[in-house]
């Protein structure tokens, strides 16, 4: 069973500098047994920490895997998500735009 993905706020909110695989598996949407066995065959797109029998990953690997990376903002740092994707929802235009995903089609 998988537990339900983590929203970016609560991405954010993770503070220590490493998260557990699970963790990371709801980060990224996947299964933990699918986490796991990427890590296992050496495919996941960042270094594993290996502390004692529990794997880990820097957190800040996850943000910029992810796209959030931390960007400075003075006396502390602040993180903020890059260019949205394609398929965002936030770059849709009106109904009938280029940029909707429904564009009407003309009728002559």
């Amino acid at each position: 069973m998988t537990a339900p993905a983590l929203t970016i706020a609560e991405i954010l909110g993770h503070e220590s500098a490493l998260t557990d695989l699970p963790t990371f598996g709801r980060m990224t949407g996947q299964a933990e047994s699918t986490i796991y066995q990427l890590a296992a065959q050496g495919r996941l797109p960042m270094e594993v920490i290996r502390l004692g029998r529990k794997r880990y990953v820097r957190t800040v690997d996850v943000w910029n895997f992810l796209g959030l990376v931390p960007q400075e903002t003075g006396t502390a740092f602040g993180v903020q998500p890059e260019a949205p994707a394609g398929n965002d929802e936030a770059t849709r235009g009106p109904a009938g735009s280029p940029l909707s995903s429904k564009s009407a089609t003309t009728s002559k």
